[in-house]
């Protein structure tokens, strides 16, 4: 059977780089570029027209920055999941994609395979950030706790709260399912639930709120 087609946006505002990365992109056969944006606007727009599956989205952009237009796809195309693609490294424009609704973060000189590999994770619903931050990142939105949060967790159940704190630990279905005695289907069930109650898009937004809430803390549990 053949796979499914991956829709995909991209959102730069220079023309040559935004060219490059369609056509990385377009030469893959589970990969086709529906649109292209030179700015925030009309990623906005554009991503509420035609839905694509997985927004590759540039941080400085004219008119709306990508920040913005994450949070604004984030909210009025919930269905499209975002990359922020940037030639930009620093922790601060992780965390704030991260805050916007973004599922990825990539640096604009990844290799190519490396950017085609992240918009097939993103699409079938996982999350990606380069682990040599990772670890950072999630010391600072540990060491930022949203009360929010907390009570957010206060929707789960004991054995959800437990899920949880193992997917906050990076772990497996497979891997919680044995430490729980359950079956992996049962903790996907599980992971599904927390991401609603949560309102999260992803297991990496659920580890986030893990975190924020004082449910995880970095050198402790």
């Amino acid at each position: 059977m053949a796979a499914r087609m991956i829709r995909v946006m991209v959102a730069d505002d220079q023309a040559v780089v935004r060219a490059g990365i369609a056509a990385v992109l377009g030469g893959e056969s589970d990969l086709q570029v529906v649109g292209q944006a030179a700015d925030g606007e009309t990623a906005v727009a554009l991503a509420t027209s035609l839905a694509p599956d997985v927004a590759l989205m540039d941080i400085r952009m004219p008119v709306l920055d990508g920040l913005q237009a994450t949070a604004r796809i984030a909210a009025e195309a919930p269905g499209t999941r975002i990359v922020v693609l940037t030639t930009f490294g620093l922790d601060e424009y992780v965390f704030a994609a991260l805050r916007a609704g973004a599922s990825g973060f990539l640096l604009k000189d990844a290799e190519p395979a490396r950017i085609t590999d992240a918009v097939r994770v993103i699409a079938r619903g996982d999350a990606l950030i380069d682990p040599a931050i990772t670890r950072r990142l999630l010391d600072r939105f540990a060491s930022a706790p949203d009360p929010g949060r907390a009570a957010e967790l206060d929707r789960l159940t004991p054995r959800e709260t437990e899920v949880l704190r193992h997917v906050a630990r990076g772990r497996t279905n497979a891997e919680i399912g044995v430490s729980l005695g359950i079956s992996p289907a049962t903790v996907k069930d599980h992971v599904a639930v927390i991401l609603a109650k949560l309102g999260v898009r992803d297991r990496l937004h659920a580890t986030i709120s893990a975190y924020e809430s004082g449910l995880i803390r970095p050198g402790v549990d």
